[in-house]
């Protein structure tokens, strides 16, 4: 059992360890080849390594900062066979994740001291944006704790519908005024029915798309000025949810996203339908952004808290 086994039940392993599992074959059954009939890691070796990490979407500046790692160790211990190749992959991924801002939080905590938590959610259409706020509603629920949501993507019918349909699915209050209204005026209200309530946390959620850097910007920070009357110090965090399937295509929205505003934690979901699992390894080495949630199934169960060390694990897990 890895160190982190305590934070980790048994059935959420299995989840990531499933969800995972397409990235997983595709990775080592392309390794695979990479060192047949080689005994040594050497040039052609790291080289056909290189172009792997690259297809797998761990993006071309992460996966040369893990070859020179290695190659570093290459040339300190001489003969490094291939057999110890997934051994020392596995040390230098979980090392990298490791000097990122990502850290293992428990299981859908909020921050010690913070009542009402609120979390601005932004990402594009079609990411599961809307389904990662209804699923993280259920989670923090079940820990107990009182959720209030706001449906400020008001640009789209669809996303205040499915908000609508979450809080009556999950049990939770939701604060809607429509589509075409003010996305500030839905968060102001939103923000005041949680503290009226006495809500632990307040989710909203907004930007549906990436029509121009500069009209994002100054709808979401309209949004965090117009909250701020009511709480000055909120939002707490400002959540990017990226689609782990669209691989190199995440990792364009998060640079423009994080242009556009103060992104400080991500949630990457889809990670069970693609091969492209390694988008979170290069997303948290790029941005230095905590990666805070990924989702590996439908289930409401397989949105889960990022740990690295248990997704390395899931990974590498023969």
């Amino acid at each position: 059992m890895s160190f982190f086994g305590n934070l980790f039940s048994k059935e959420k392993k299995e989840s990531l360890d499933q969800g995972l599992q397409k990235s997983k074959e595709s990775f080592f059954g392309k390794l695979g080849k990479a060192i047949a009939g080689k005994s040594t890691v050497d040039e052609e070796v790291l080289d056909n390594l290189e172009e792997i990490l690259i297809s797998s979407d761990v993006g071309v500046d992460t996966t040369l900062k893990i070859i020179q790692r290695i190659q570093a160790r290459v040339a300190r211990d001489k003969y490094l066979g291939t057999s110890e190749l997934d051994g020392i992959l596995k040390e230098e991924i979980a090392g990298l994740l490791s000097e990122n801002n990502t850290s293992d939080l428990a299981d859908f905590e909020t921050p010690v001291g913070v009542k009402p938590y609120v979390l601005l959610v932004v990402g594009v259409n079609g990411v599961g944006k809307t389904t990662t706020i209804g699923k993280l509603s259920a989670q923090f629920k079940k820990k107990g704790k009182s959720v209030v949501l706001g449906a400020a993507d008001t640009f789209r019918a669809a996303a205040v519908d499915q908000l609508k349909l979450w809080g009556e699915r999950v049990g939770v209050p939701v604060v809607a005024k429509g589509m075409n209204t003010d996305p500030s005026a839905v968060a102001f209200e939103a923000v005041e029915k949680g503290v009226e309530l006495g809500a632990d946390v307040i989710i909203i959620d907004t930007a549906g798309r990436l029509h121009t850097k500069a009209n994002l910007m100054q709808e979401l920070s309209k949004i965090k000025r117009v909250i701020q009357k009511v709480l000055p110090d909120a939002p707490h965090d400002v959540m990017l949810v990226l689609d782990g399937s669209t691989g190199q295509n995440a990792a364009i929205q998060a640079r423009e996203f994080t242009k556009a505003t103060d992104v400080t934690c991500l949630a990457i979901t889809k990670l069970d339908g693609t091969a492209k699992g390694g988008v979170v390894i290069g997303i948290s080495d790029e941005f230095k952004i905590p990666v805070k949630y990924i989702g590996v199934g439908e289930k409401v169960e397989d949105l889960q808290t990022f740990n690295k060390q248990e997704f390395v694990d899931s990974l590498f897990k023969k």
